[in-house]
């Protein structure tokens, strides 16, 4: 990766619907290099992937909360396939520290939340102990 292409990843990272002309127009280049560059980007995985900022409480979701999850040794593989299928876990990172893990957990309600976490984040044979953080504003 040169300087333009992380000219190209910042301004997609600002606005991932631009167009390609547009994009040329703001890293300076022809349409015909911004196309080729971005194909590449895409291509090699620098890009991984292009998704939707949704506003949660726009869609109902009223309590999101990071949920600190400590899991038996040599079970992070595991652990990480059953979190990712849990739709409510909207992100889940391998971390260092007290605990193992950390997910970002959004839910319709407190009721909602305690039903995800003991449920069946705590349910899962992997986990040892969790600790559950409300997120009371984000950006």
């Amino acid at each position: 990766m040169d300087a333009i292409d992380l000219q190209i990843v910042d301004v997609l990272r600002a606005d991932g619907r631009i167009s390609i002309s547009r994009l040329a127009e703001q890293v300076e280049i022809s349409r015909a290099s911004a196309y080729t560059r971005f194909q590449r980007l895409v291509e090699s995985g620098v890009i991984r992937r292009f998704t939707v900022d949704v506003d949660p409480a726009a869609v109902g979701i009223g309590v999101s909360a990071y949920v600190h999850v400590r899991v038996r040794q040599n079970s992070w593989k595991t652990f990480r396939a059953k979190a990712w299928a849990i739709p409510e876990a909207e992100h889940v990172a391998l971390v260092s520290g007290d605990f193992d893990c950390v997910l970002l957990v959004r839910a319709r309600d407190t009721a909602h939340l305690r039903e995800v976490v003991l449920e069946r984040i705590q349910a899962l044979a992997e986990v040892v102990a969790t600790q559950t953080v409300l997120i009371f504003d984000e950006h």
